[in-house]
């Protein structure tokens, strides 16, 4: 009798509670089960106060498969997990759970942030010839007015024909962004000041300032990560520099707004926004932001949610499947990468 050895490697899935409902189609378990010694059932909520079941898991996983919500990788939850050599994140950002100490122990990392960074640019993307066709603000209107108006002289103006839009970072998703805008007459700017002028030429945007950005753009779209540098990049004096009537769309993260600034310019109806994210990320209950009629105000959705979730799942298996063939992943996440990134 020949004993033949499972040379799949042990995985051990680690997100928030209901991640997973979500995240699973029945055919993501099939697939996992295929690629992996794995209980596809069996998810951990809390790996540093683990279950006796998880415990036991942890100790012989050779591969974490992560999510939203998963338990930052501390010292002591790698300690006890002696035989990990890999994350698989099928989501963005890594941040909240990978640690010094995983990069410390050699431990490879792979995410899904491309695939999550599709929802937000398509979202971005139809804010953006949304925004120049003054879509909300003739809504508006017309629930107000509830008759005829004469909506050509007072959208005189408004169109998608040659109006400039700035893109703030040449993030995933801000690089994703540039490319769904590609077929429309549009002129597109950049600021990124890691981006130089032969790579923004290869991207067919202009390199421009931020304060010029803001001062030359009907659209101003954030896509720059959060981090010390970039708290309140857009404040008082970007804002004051921005057109009447020019649009300010935030999917990044509501710190890099200066939202005591921003407020006043869209009271006084200046200017427009569209605002996935905030500061705080659920405004107070009293918050302007709920009710002015220029802001298009939605609860952190640009990203993937609904079937959305299982484009991450697929692209996490595909990195899964080649770290079980002894490929490299396709789309590492390496230490350097998040002193600039999300």
């Amino acid at each position: 009798m020949h004993h033949v050895t499972d040379n799949r490697p042990g995985v051990l899935l680690a997100m928030a509670p209901g991640i997973m409902e979500r995240l699973f189609a029945e055919r993501h378990h099939v697939r996992l089960t295929a690629l992996a010694r794995t209980d596809s059932r069996l998810v951990a909520h809390d790996l540093a106060r683990p279950t006796a079941e998880v415990a036991a898991a942890l100790a012989e996983a050779e591969v974490l498969f992560t999510c939203w919500g998963a338990t930052p990788l501390t010292t002591p939850v790698l300690d006890s997990a002696p035989r990990l050599r890999a994350v698989v994140h099928a989501a963005g950002s890594v941040k909240h759970h990978i640690t010094e100490a995983c990069w410390e122990r050699g431990i490879t990392v792979a995410s899904a942030a491309a695939a999550n960074a599709l929802p937000v640019a398509e979202y971005t993307l139809a804010t953006i010839l949304l925004a120049n066709k003054r879509v909300l603000q003739s809504a508006y209107r017309y629930r107000a007015m509830r008759g005829d108006h004469d909506w050509r002289d007072e959208l005189d103006g408004a169109g998608n024909y040659r109006r400039t839009v700035g893109i703030i970072g040449a993030s995933r998703i801000g690089r994703r962004v540039i490319e769904l805008l590609r077929p429309f007459d549009l002129r597109v700017l950049l600021y990124d000041p890691y981006v130089d002028t032969a790579e923004a030429a290869a991207l067919g945007v202009e390199p421009v300032g931020l304060d010029d950005l803001c001062a030359h753009s009907d659209i101003v779209s954030v896509h720059a990560p959060q981090l010390p540098a970039t708290r309140h990049m857009i404040g008082a004096r970007q804002l004051t520099a921005m057109r009447d009537g020019a649009t300010l769309i935030n999917t990044a993260r509501g710190s890099l707004i200066d939202e005591d600034a921003l407020i006043p310019e869209l009271a006084g109806g200046r200017l427009h926004a569209v605002l996935d994210v905030t500061d705080p990320e659920t405004p107070y209950a009293d918050s302007p932001l709920y009710d002015l009629p220029n802001v298009l105000l939605t609860p952190h959705v640009a990203g993937s949610l609904g079937g959305e979730l299982h484009r991450m799942a697929d692209q996490a298996l595909d990195e899964l499947e080649r770290y079980a063939s002894g490929q490299e992943f396709a789309d590492p996440v390496l230490p350097s990468d998040l002193t600039h990134s999300a």
